[in-house]
This record gives C-alpha cells, sequence and structure tokens, in this order.
C-alpha cells in the first residue's frame, strides 16, 4: 500500500476578518499517495488553488494540519518551511516563468544557485533529460517551442528531485497536442519513477491522465473518481456546474 505524501487534515482556510471574510477550505480532509497522478478539479472558486498553495507550503491554513510525509508543515517557522520548499516540493505554473536570457541549462540550474548550492553538471542534464530536453540545453527561451519551454520548467521544478511535483493549470498555455505530449510525460514520470504529482485543472481530458480525480465545491470535497475518463470527468463537472449552490 502507498504511503501518503501529502496528508491535509481538517484543513480551513479564511481570508478577511469579521463580516468580510471568505472561507475558501472548510475543514477539508484529503490524501495524496505517494507515486500517484492526482488531479484536482471544481468550478471557479471552488478552493483549488487555494488547496494547491497549502498543501505545498506556499500559504498557511488557518486552521488544521498538513503534513508532507511525516513532516507537519504548519508548525514550521518561515525559514524551515522556505527550506523545506526549495528541497522537497516542486511547483509548475501555468506560465513558464523562464529567465529569458539564461539558456534552458542555466534555468534549471537556478533553484540550486538561489539556494547558495552549486548544481552539478550530471543533476542540471539528468533533469534535463526526464524531460527529454538534453539536445535544448543551451537553447533559451525564445528559441523554444511553448512545450519545450514547459518542459524546461519542469525539469527545473525536479532539480532538487522533490517529493512531491505540483501543478497549476501546467499545461493551460498550451495547445491540445503539446499538451498532450507533456501530460503523457508526466504520467510517465508517475508510472515509471514513482513521481507524486498533483494537478489542478480545469480540463476533463487533462484530467483523464491522472489515477484519481478529486472534485472541490465551495472549498469542500465533492467526491472523487478513480482511474477516470475525460467523458466520465466532464459529465461530473456538468452535474456540479448544474447543482444549486
Amino acid at each position: 500500500m502507498n504511503r501518503d505524501a501529502i496528508r491535509l487534515d481538517r484543513v480551513v482556510r479564511t481570508f478577511g476578518t469579521g463580516d468580510t471574510a471568505v472561507t475558501a477550505l472548510h475543514e477539508l480532509s484529503l490524501a495524496f499517495a505517494a507515486g500517484t497522478f492526482t488531479a484536482v478539479m471544481g468550478p471557479s472558486g471552488s478552493g483549488k488553488s487555494t488547496l494547491l498553495q497549502c498543501a505545498a507550503g506556499l500559504d498557511r491554513p488557518t486552521s488544521g494540519s498538513v503534513l508532507l510525509g511525516g513532516t507537519e508543515l504548519t508548525g514550521l517557522t518561515e525559514n524551515r518551511l522556505t527550506r523545506l520548499r526549495r528541497d522537497r516540493i516542486g511547483f509548475v505554473f501555468q506560465a513558464f516563468n523562464l529567465l529569458p536570457t539564461l539558456t534552458a541549462e542555466q534555468n534549471v540550474a537556478l533553484p540550486l544557485r538561489l539556494a547558495g548550492r552549486r548544481p552539478s553538471r550530471a543533476a542540471v542534464h539528468d533533469a534535463l533529460a526526464r524531460v527529454g530536453l538534453t539536445d535544448r540545453a543551451r537553447h533559451r527561451p525564445s528559441e523554444l517551442s511553448g512545450g519545450q519551454q514547459q518542459r524546461v520548467a519542469i525539469a527545473r521544478a525536479l532539480i532538487t528531485r522533490p517529493d512531491v511535483l505540483f501543478g497549476d493549470e501546467p499545461t493551460g498555455a498550451l495547445d491540445s497536442a503539446t499538451s498532450r505530449d507533456v501530460l503523457r510525460m508526466l504520467r510517465g514520470m508517475a508510472d515509471d519513477e514513482g513521481q507524486t504529482i498533483v494537478m489542478v485543472t480545469h480540463d476533463p481530458v487533462a484530467a483523464a491522465h491522472a489515477d484519481r480525480v478529486v472534485f472541490l465545491a465551495d472549498g469542500r470535497l465533492d467526491g472523487a473518481l478513480d482511474a477516470p475518463s475525460a467523458e466520465a470527468v466532464a459529465a461530473r463537472m456538468t452535474r456540479m456546474a448544474a447543482t444549486p449552490c
């Protein structure tokens, strides 16, 4: 049985105070098994991005606990949390966020350099090899396609061999064919390397690459689908959209 890579227990996240307070997550309990690929879906405003940010240690819950493996994140100091995110968590966004003046290999090495560590050529080469871009190591972002840029961004997130790779709409800026290529690559990382992946998406086709889809509605868990098909995910999202709040 897979252990949990990430576990959220009764997590509440409230923004603001008093009459203007908005609760984005309502006592949410959810676990992501190590070595699995999970998609997170739900209507706009359902709490998907807040869930991702709390799970990744980018935001602190108002109450409840978040565990990365056996490490409780919510009690860590800001310095310890920063080190944990740097060493054990990878994050990929819809925007590639590559530095235009740096080559692919320099962009991949950047997190280690910012941490005061000298990246080895072998580690950078390995990260690029994992995303199939060793032949583009010396190219700058302007010389790469959108899909290649996102692969560099994924390699940059993988350079520290993180426990969990989080993606916030990582294929949202890509065309459908390129999106499928990136998703197949992520699927292969889970299958072949045991990489734990948690991805927020609005696209049923993207979600169908995951082992499981969890659905959020109004900051609460609203069910899950195992071994999802794009058609089943789309039908579930349609039902959720038709259900009155």
